[in-house]
């Protein structure tokens, strides 16, 4: 798998192999790279997800100091 590839292009191509293995006209040594394939897709879009939450684990604030992100902050 590319390193580059985008989230978006990593699930467009996940959910197309999902979409050839269930409608399961594909030989089996073909479904078994396909299924490795998908494997890896997942695990990479699980990863830059993981990413993306660490990266919104934390905010600035005014004062370009770190602080937890809390979701109910600002709200009465």
């Amino acid at each position: 798998m590319e390193n580059q590839q985008s989230f978006a292009d990593a699930m467009t191509e996940l959910e197309e192999i999902v979409r050839k293995l269930e409608q399961g006209d594909v030989p089996l040594e073909e479904a078994i790279d396909l299924y490795k394939k998908g494997m890896e897709l997942s695990h990479f879009c699980h990863e830059k997800l993981q990413s993306a939450e660490k990266q919104l684990i934390s905010i600035v604030n005014e004062n370009g100091e770190k602080k937890p992100f809390d979701p109910t902050n600002g709200v009465d």
